[in-house]
């Protein structure tokens, strides 16, 4: 393995561009159109591995997100999280060259943008189908028909159509339990554009969580899909079956600097400022990582029990087997997979692949003073 002296995030590009191929496939056998979301990799690099592809569309999370994409040549991004009236003039000046689409959940601001747009951006309206987050819920059928007339006397609105985010699936318990919840979601935004009136004729449906995108077969009345985890998938997806643990991406490479033979722990420098606090219950056990075996190319699965178990700051207790114990000595590097990839990739703001490559992240942009 190339030198490294702290917590790392590695990647393997290989892996990376492997699920995107196979998901671009799953959009197109099954009729959806996709707009990736790239609130997980936040990487200019590897938004160009996207585009190899003949992806031109992309949604991202916030307003900073998609002027680090335009500026990369991305032309025609949806933000998918509420508006914020307190960053329209950065809205204006994204518009003034892109086609810019933003997420509405009321009528407050449709009035807002009215006064304050300087040019002409697409609107979705976000639709609660059951995660109980943000959005409009389904069966308030009078509210969403009052929203999209306001929206379409506007002079300044496009009406593009409703979107919605089943989280809900995260927590689901089975694969049945997630095509369920997909199914549902398929049927309240399916009842939500027939119940509506006098919609612009290429108004659309879009919709989009990793679990449901990997695992469901049919996009039925979906016209847009927008999975983003999928890119690097994680623990949690793994442990879900959205995915397998060799369809895993990312893999941090931790220090190991202290061992405690009497609870068979491991203490490594790599804590919550580095994996979040995001975890999976096994076994009653709280579970912050799942460890691997590090190789000069990579990393591969063992048998051997191995899991994060505990986070601090900086520190983190692993748990492992009396072999584990044995193998690894002050100083060595642990490979550990997080559990959910996005907050992972985010706290380190970079990558760095196995060749001794590094791979951008907007966070560690802005760390550094550029966004460039």
């Amino acid at each position: 393995m190339i030198s490294i002296t702290k917590p790392s995030l590695f990647i393997q590009p290989g892996i990376v561009q492997r699920n995107i191929k196979r998901m671009l496939k799953k959009a197109k056998d099954t009729g959806a159109e996709i707009r990736p979301h790239f609130k997980t990799h936040q990487s200019l690099t590897i938004g160009r591995w996207f585009k190899k592809y003949g992806i031109k569309k992309v949604a991202v999370s916030s307003v900073e997100m998609a002027e680090y994409f335009a500026k990369d040549g991305w032309k025609d991004i949806t933000i998918a999280f509420p508006f914020n009236p307190n960053e329209i003039n950065k809205v204006n000046l994204l518009a003034e060259k892109n086609i810019i689409n933003l997420t509405l959940l009321n009528t407050e601001t449709i009035s807002y943008l009215n006064d304050h747009l300087k040019n002409t951006i697409g609107v979705f309206i976000e639709i609660d189908t059951g995660y109980i987050r943000s959005g409009i819920s389904y069966h308030a059928y009078d509210y969403l028909q009052k929203m999209a007339d306001l929206i379409q006397k506007s002079d300044k609105l496009i009406l593009r159509g409703i979107l919605s985010h089943a989280g809900q699936t995260y927590q689901a318990k089975s694969k049945k339990e997630i095509l369920e919840i997909h199914q549902q979601n398929i049927q309240r935004m399916s009842g939500v554009k027939k119940t509506l009136k006098n919609l612009p004729g290429d108004f659309i449906i879009s919709t989009g969580d990793t679990p449901s995108c990997s695992m469901a077969e049919h996009f039925e009345n979906i016209d847009e899909i927008r999975p983003g985890n999928f890119v690097f998938y994680d623990v949690q997806q793994a442990e879900l079956g959205s995915c397998k643990y060799e369809d895993i991406a990312v893999c941090m490479a931790c220090p190991v600097v202290a061992k405690y033979k009497e609870r068979n722990e491991i203490v490594i420098y790599g804590g919550a400022v580095h994996f979040s606090k995001e975890f999976i219950l096994k076994d009653n056990q709280k579970i912050y990582g799942h460890i691997v075996d590090l190789q000069n190319n990579g990393w591969k699965l063992t048998n051997e029990k191995g899991f994060l178990i505990k986070l601090s700051q900086e520190h983190g207790t692993i748990s492992v087997s009396d072999s584990l114990f044995e193998k690894y000595q002050i100083g060595d590097f642990i490979g550990i997979l997080p559990i959910h990839s996005c907050l992972t990739a985010n706290l380190m703001g970079e990558y760095l692949d196995f060749q001794g490559n590094y791979y951008d992240h907007l966070s560690g942009a802005k760390r550094k003073g550029s966004t460039n």
